[in-house]
């Protein structure tokens, strides 16, 4: 073999070499040795194949279930007395107009005799009236007799109307001197304070109705997260009682002010309760979903292996032709990574029993 041969030789090796080192995507882990997989592991994996998607991050936010306060009424009692029965029990649903307890109170009888006293007045005047009227018509009385007459009963009126409207809250038994306490609408009784025997002062909150077909979740949004969440955002709520269950709904309202107790923005979510199953008071942890225009190759979230402080995914050519890929990213979020480096769109990878095939091709 001549100089000019071994020297041509040289060169090729020498080229195969440089270009097997040369930068560009991120290579395979070396396997040890050939693997194919069994038909049995075969039927056992799921292979997506990348695509690009709008690159998406999650924004995690807790927060309580609360009452629409469109939708609830409370009854405070403006009188005292004592509860004689109750018809109902918390969590009840109750329907307006029905009958929710009985009470005993002598301010109310004696609102109810006042306006006894008034009706036989308001009788009274209404003759005397008439008959100023025909007076006046018969010039018999001057224009502002007639006037002085009308009203006197107009305040009678009003008084009466005044002692009727509170009344009318209380429905009197003029049998039995009690008053019923009824429904002031349709919805659940979500705060009961009166049972039989309790007694009854000015001011008191004996119950609230509150409708719960839809309720609101107050989600906390810390200083930190400001700049990412906004009204009209997506977000996913989940909660404790419910593992896996998942509600949707949309930031009605992010107020400007913050909590002063709290210190945070209490972002309000409207949500409908189909079910009733989301309860006021319940904690709730709230995913917020933050958009961008960039799109990159997102790869499920099932898919990815972290292992020595690195990130891998195991990549299907074939049955006998699997990678392991190491790849950096950008963005994730609970069902994707997107991925800055190492994997492209197009490309198939394992999302299930990939771990398996990691150890064995990793040795």
């Amino acid at each position: 073999m001549n100089c000019r041969s071994i020297t041509y030789r040289w060169i090729l090796l020498a080229f195969v070499a440089i270009t097997a080192c040369s930068p560009g995507r991120q290579p395979a882990v070396e396997q040890a040795e050939a693997f194919c997989l069994s038909e049995n592991l075969r039927n056992e994996l799921v292979v997506d194949t990348l695509r690009e998607r709008a690159a998406t991050q999650h924004i995690q936010l807790t927060g309580e279930v609360s009452y629409n306060p469109e939708k609830v009424v409370q009854f405070v009692s403006w009188i005292a007395g004592v509860a004689v029965k109750t018809n109902f029990l918390l969590g009840d649903y109750v329907k307006k107009g029905q009958t929710l307890a009985v009470i005993n109170s002598p301010q109310l009888r004696t609102l109810l005799a006042e306006q006894q006293r008034l009706e036989s007045q308001r009788n009274v005047l209404e003759r005397e009236y008439v008959a100023a009227q025909g007076m006046f018509d018969d010039q018999i009385t001057s224009e502002r007799e007639l006037l002085e007459a009308k009203a006197t009963l107009d305040a009678l009126h009003a008084e009466l109307a005044s002692v009727t409207a509170n009344l009318a809250l209380f429905h009197p038994d003029t049998e039995q001197g009690l008053f019923e306490i009824r429904a002031p609408a349709d919805g659940y009784i979500v705060e009961k304070n009166i049972n039989p025997g309790t007694p009854i002062n000015e001011g008191d909150n004996l119950f609230t109705v509150s409708g719960l077909d839809d309720v609101w979740v107050m989600a906390n949004v810390y200083a930190t997260d400001m700049q990412f969440v906004r009204a009209g955002m997506d977000v996913q709520i989940r909660t404790l009682a419910y593992p896996g269950a998942v509600f949707h709904g949309q930031i009605a309202a992010l107020p400007l002010v913050f909590d002063k107790n709290e210190r945070v923005l209490k972002a309000r979510i409207t949500i409908g309760n189909d079910g009733l199953r989301l309860k006021p008071g319940m904690s709730a942890d709230i995913t917020v979903e933050k958009r961008s225009d960039d799109t990159a190759v997102a790869l499920p979230a099932d898919a990815v292996i972290f292992d020595d402080n690195q990130y891998f995914v195991v990549v299907y050519r074939g049955d006998c032709d699997l990678q392991l890929r190491r790849f950096s990213f950008a963005a994730r979020n609970s069902e994707w990574y997107f991925v800055r480096d190492g994997l492209e769109a197009g490309e198939r990878v394992v999302t299930k029993n990939h771990l398996l095939i990691y150890e064995r091709i990793k040795g």
